[in-house]
């Protein structure tokens, strides 16, 4: 059957289509995106769905892999675990690289070594822990991807648990932002490590490389990365007015590009875009054509709020269709799942899709109606969707 449109009547005034994939706004970032947490919809991406490198950004996925472990039981965050002469040597002061400073043969409890993860990107402590869940850190890279692609992070690939350069250790900034989310949901009781501005171990006290913490309210995480090959990024989140977005960028020139740019992307991030819900009302949406019905036509109607995140330039301008497959045969029953509603806007790369249900049941005609409705399409040429 040939798939039908029909523009709901109630979207008259948002019927006007644009060009779906231009962009509201641009960043100088190699790699870009807004994510917004609540509707899980990517509201800006540049380059965004590319494998890139993320360097210590890749300690999101390793912190969340030890949180796993420990609510599975697997370990506690007061277990102690031994520095190997490995994690000194590839992650200590020596190396010149991010540290937590830790000895050789001392035993960190686990939470200390997630403090040095997320809070001092301590290359180090993400060797004590690989080393101490998997027993070598190849061992645990597997394990950071084998979890990360089973969560739908098909693009993330890791080769150790820093994020040194390794070959094929990617990620995109849309897989990213949503292992972000994801971490932030699930973990809302190790989340708070993100926000301490710094930590002090033995006797040497660092600060959080994150700037947004230093310079913008309701910024409390995540991470920021930084090899030579891949320039400044950072994967940020902040909450305003009870809205949560997050921010990822990678690719950029310097550490004050990066502090200037995640400020005013995350500002963006809040002023730019907004968050509307379409509420389901008594009346339907729209009337579909039946065939082979007592009546010809039955209404739709949404079950449940449906919540839209763009640009607030691209409401007004938006396309929304109930597409179905068309003609509709009777009988139909009210709550039958019979159609979707799809809206586009400038600005997504993606449609917002939500299902429309039936709003009362519809009959099958007798043998009689069945012969006239036949005959009527015959004359008739047939029905036109």
């Amino acid at each position: 059957m040939p798939l039908a449109k029909l523009r709901a009547a109630c979207f008259v005034a948002l019927s006007l289509c644009l060009p779906v994939h231009a962009q509201l706004i641009d960043t100088q970032a190699e790699y870009a995106v807004i994510l917004d947490y609540d509707t899980q919809e990517v509201l800006f991406s540049k380059r965004g769905d590319e494998p890139m490198i993320p360097a210590s950004m890749t300690k999101i996925m390793t912190a969340h892999v030890v949180y796993d472990a420990i609510e599975s039981g697997e370990i506690s965050l007061d277990d102690t675990l031994p520095v190997s002469e490995k994690a000194w040597r590839e992650g200590g002061w020596a190396t010149g690289g991010s540290t937590m400073g830790l000895k050789i043969g001392e035993t960190p409890r686990v939470e200390d070594l997630l403090r040095g993860v997320v809070i001092l990107s301590g290359n180090d402590a993400c060797i004590v822990l690989a080393e101490g869940l998997a027993g070598t850190e190849d061992a645990f890279a597997g394990r950071m991807t084998d979890l990360a692609q089973s969560m739908g992070l098909k693009t993330a690939h890791f080769k150790n648990a820093s994020g040194l350069n390794a070959e094929g250790h990617v990620i995109s900034a849309a897989d990213l932002a949503h292992l972000a989310r994801m971490e932030i949901d699930k973990f809302p009781q190790y989340y708070k490590y993100y926000s301490e501005k710094e930590m002090s171990w033995n006797g040497i006290t660092q600060g959080n490389r994150n700037p947004l913490l230093y310079s913008m309210d309701g910024a409390d995480g995540l991470k920021t990365g930084h090899l030579e090959i891949s320039g400044y990024g950072l994967t940020a989140s902040a909450v305003r007015d009870g809205e949560r977005r997050i921010v990822v960028l990678n690719g950029l020139p310097s550490s004050q590009a990066r502090a200037d740019e995640a400020e005013r992307m995350m500002r963006l991030a809040f002023t730019a875009f907004d968050t509307r819900s379409i509420e389901p009302g008594a009346d339907p949406i729209a009337s579909l054509p039946v065939w082979n019905g007592e009546v010809r036509t039955v209404g739709v109607k949404l079950n449940s709020p449906v919540r839209v995140a763009g640009h607030k330039r691209a409401f007004d301008s938006a396309k929304t269709e109930i597409v179905y497959n068309g003609p509709l045969v009777a009988p139909i029953q009210a709550g039958d799942e019979i159609a979707t509603m799809v809206i586009t806007m400038e600005g997504k790369d993606k449609p917002v899709t939500a299902p429309l249900f039936a709003t009362e049941s519809v009959s099958k005609l007798g043998f009689l109606g069945r012969a006239i409705e036949g005959m009527s399409l015959k004359m008739g040429g047939g029905a036109s969707q």
